[in-house]
């Protein structure tokens, strides 16, 4: 059976430290997800959040990666 991932609420500061863990322009960040800059852009500003297919994807992306986050918690 599929393991249940814990549910992210990406914010804008993680997002931003994601992308530059993984060493990313937005751009080539937008690419890797299917999005547009626009997108990774407005995440990062705090416009909007990542929710559903894109939050998923970040998590996995962020689990494989190694990068180090908390749950709900910001990223200082």
């Amino acid at each position: 059976m599929a393991q249940k991932r814990k549910k992210v609420d990406w914010d804008g500061q993680q997002v931003r430290a994601l992308r530059q863990h993984l060493k990313l322009t937005q751009a080539r960040l937008a690419d890797e997800l299917g999005t547009r800059q626009q997108t990774i852009s407005e995440w990062e500003t705090g416009m909007y959040k990542p929710r559903g297919t894109s939050a998923t994807l970040l998590s996995l992306v962020a689990e494989r990666s190694g990068f180090k986050y908390k749950p709900n918690a910001k990223i200082v």
